[in-house]
Parts: structure tokens; C-alpha cells; sequence
């Protein structure tokens, strides 16, 4: 019974050593998500972490450390480029001053599988290695388009451009450019967990937003107009750490970016469908979809993208590098 004993410890012994010698082998990739784990952009990166997981098992291996409880969603493209955690989704117009090519993704009227297959998003990690040290692994939930979405009903000027004098507009760094520079706005800038309560107590009145996630915001219980044509395209990625990137095993990479060009399809197609069911379920809730008069949408649309393309040119010209892909990323991101 002695001898029994003995044999049953030492092969449980080693078998808690090849465990633990498996376990050591998996490479693991900490990471942060820009949004709270409710809204559907968030839902949609862990649905990619959960594919790596399964795809990737023994071999590597994505933990989520949280969302911005754990790191300020403005701080944490700076800890991916610090390697203080080795990947974020997050969006690209958070940190523009150090990739204004970024904006070729905002302007984009394509998705990413279209850019991946010309050459456009091999470019975009060119760019982002080159300045902020870190690989662009994928454009995720691309073509999910913006529109303008008010409280009170629309005015609009007899060239049918937006009145926006009484306007108390939210914005952020993705439309910022367009909001200023063609509807001569003074936006109010919120992050996404602010503009509840802002919306609340009428410190803004409008807002630029995706055609999804509105309700899991609850921000359709204020606002209701959705206004115009939709515009600009999300830029949602996944940005890593670029010297932990070069650290893992060509197995681990491998995994990680078929995963990747993977869910930016199936992420790209799902929201597309996702889209046309909100829109529907927002006009039944009484939300009021409202054109620009006099040929309005139109120079809406056109005027979002060369706002955009200006603020581009002008903030590649800031850098060492110039304009030196500018026109390649026009050609590449658009169709």
C-alpha cells in the first residue's frame, strides 16, 4: 500500500511538472479595451479574445486586464508604447498627434477587408511601427459609419447646411475637424462615459455617434433626431506592444493575425447587418431620421471626408516623415 502510495505522489508530482512546464511554454499577451465591457465594440474585441484563446491554446494565450477602470482610455495607447500592458483596442483618433495617417481609416468610405487586400492596412503597421513602436494587428467592426444625432429638431439655412448656433455639440477627436472647420462649431469635448449625464442635464444637446450602440448607451432616451447622411468610418483596432510582438514565437503571431484578419471580417459584416436592425428599431422607438434640404447630404458627406483630409495633411506635414504616404492612403482606403 506504502509502494502505491509512493508511485501515485510521484506521478502526480509529475504530472503537476509537465502542467506547470506548459503552461510557462503558452505565451500569454495582457490587454485593456477602451469601453466598458457593455458597449457592443467592447463585446466584439473579447469575442476576438475568446477566438485566440480557442485557436491559440498551449500556444498563446490573451488575458484582459480590464477597461478604462484599469487604464484611462486617452492613456492607454501611450502603456502599449511603453509596454506597460502589451495590447489595446482602442480607437486610432486617440492618439492622432503621434499617427495622424489615422485618419485615412476615419475618412475611409471601405472596410478592412478591402484594405487588406490592397496592400492599405500592410501600410497602416509600416506606420505605426515606425512611430509609435507598435503592430497594427487589425481594424476591427470597420464600415460602421457616424451620424449627427440632436435632442431638439434640426435647422437648417437655405444652402441646407446646419444651423448649429444653438447647439451644445459633444465631440471628440474623431470628428472634431469636420464639427469645427465645416459647420463652424465650438464642440464640447466628452469622453463616451460623460455624455449620459451631460446629455441629462442638457450641458450638451447634441452628439456625433456610430449607427450602433446608441440604446446600450441609453443616450436614445434623450436624443431624437438622427440628422443628415452618415459619414467618417469607426477606427476601432488592436494595437500591440511592438518589442513583445517581435518576442513571440512565429506560431503565437501566426494565430493571432489570422484570428485577426478573421474577426475583421466577420466583425465588418455582422455590424453592417447590425446597423440597418438599430435604424429600424430606433424609428420605431420615434426617433426621426431628418435630410439635409437643397442638396444638403451630399456636401454633408463630402465635407466630412475633406475636413478630414485636411486635418490629415496638415498634421503629417508636422512630422520627419512629411507627406510621404498621403496619397497612397487615400488611393488605399477608399474604393
Amino acid at each position: 500500500m506504502k509502494k502505491l502510495t509512493r508511485i501515485a505522489a510521484g506521478l502526480a508530482l509529475a504530472i503537476g511538472t509537465i502542467t506547470s512546464q506548459s503552461a510557462l511554454a503558452m505565451e500569454q499577451i495582457t490587454a485593456v479595451h477602451a469601453f466598458p465591457t457593455s458597449l457592443i465594440y467592447t463585446k466584439s474585441f473579447l469575442s476576438f479574445v475568446d477566438k485566440v484563446n480557442e485557436n491559440g491554446k498551449d500556444v498563446v494565450k490573451i488575458v484582459v486586464r480590464g477597461g478604462p477602470e484599469a487604464i484611462g482610455l486617452m492613456q492607454q495607447p501611450e502603456a502599449v508604447r511603453n509596454g506597460v500592458v502589451d495590447m489595446a483596442y482602442t480607437a486610432a483618433s486617440f492618439y492622432a498627434g503621434t499617427v495622424p495617417e489615422r485618419d485615412a481609416l476615419v475618412a475611409s468610405n471601405a472596410n478592412a477587408e478591402y484594405a487588406r487586400k490592397n496592400g492599405g492596412m500592410d501600410l497602416m503597421n509600416k506606420i505605426h511601427n515606425e512611430k509609435m513602436g507598435v503592430y497594427y494587428l487589425g481594424w476591427f467592426d470597420s464600415g460602421v459609419s457616424y451620424n449627427l444625432y440632436t435632442i431638439n429638431e434640426p435647422k437648417f439655412d437655405a444652402e441646407g447646411k446646419i444651423d448649429v448656433s444653438n447647439m451644445r455639440l459633444r465631440s471628440n477627436p474623431v470628428y472634431d475637424a469636420f464639427f469645427k472647420n465645416y459647420l463652424n462649431a465650438q464642440p464640447i469635448n466628452l469622453p463616451t462615459t460623460d455624455v449620459y449625464s451631460a446629455l441629462e442635464r442638457s450641458v450638451a444637446n447634441a452628439t456625433g455617434w456610430t449607427q450602433i450602440g446608441l440604446k446600450d448607451l441609453g443616450w436614445d432616451k434623450f436624443l431624437k433626431y438622427r440628422v443628415g447622411p452618415a459619414f467618417f468610418s469607426t477606427d476601432m483596432g488592436v494595437i500591440v506592444n511592438l518589442k513583445k510582438w517581435n518576442s513571440l514565437s512565429d506560431a503565437a503571431k501566426k494565430i493571432l493575425q489570422d484570428t485577426a484578419i478573421q474577426h475583421e471580417i466577420e466583425s465588418s459584416n455582422s455590424f453592417a447587418a447590425l446597423a440597418e436592425e438599430q435604424a429600424a428599431d430606433l424609428k420605431a422607438n420615434g426617433m426621426q431620421f431628418v435630410s439635409l434640404p437643397n442638396g444638403g447630404d451630399e456636401k454633408f458627406a463630402q465635407a466630412a471626408k475633406e475636413a478630414t483630409w485636411a486635418r490629415m495633411r496638415e498634421q503629417m506635414e508636422k512630422h520627419p516623415m512629411k507627406l510621404k504616404y498621403y496619397d497612397e492612403l487615400i488611393e488605399k482606403f477608399n474604393k
